[in-house]
């Protein structure tokens, strides 16, 4: 009987070593995402109620007011890295899992021409 039945993968309850890991990683890469939409409304929302963040809405970024540039551009911005920060993972985790395997097996020639 296989590891894996149709089925029987979910994400809540993991099965294996590999498993685990990457869900540890998605649940990594999804707290990143939501520390950063959170965080960076939560700063602009403090600091432009305080005197000292007062004119943070009159700053500009790129041509850009710098809430509306946290919030269009860089959150956005932000879950790209992650995609590629995860995909990088899972590369070298895959890689690793291979055991110096080759991904790609080229068939034996029954020819032998000399």
């Amino acid at each position: 009987m296989r590891e894996y039945d149709r089925g029987s993968i979910n994400i809540f309850r993991p099965r294996g070593k590999s498993m685990k890991q990457e869900t540890k990683v998605i649940m990594m890469v999804l707290t990143g995402w939501l520390l950063g939409i959170v965080g960076s409304q939560a700063v602009v929302f403090f600091l432009e109620h305080t005197q000292q963040g007062a004119p943070l809405s009159q700053w500009t970024f790129f041509n850009l007011r710098v809430p509306f540039w946290l919030t269009g551009q860089f959150l956005p911005l932000w879950f790209i890295i992650q995609c590629v920060v995860f995909n990088v993972w899972m590369d070298r985790h895959a890689a690793r899992d291979l055991d110096g395997t080759l991904r790609f097996r080229v068939p034996a020639s029954t020819d032998r021409e000399a």
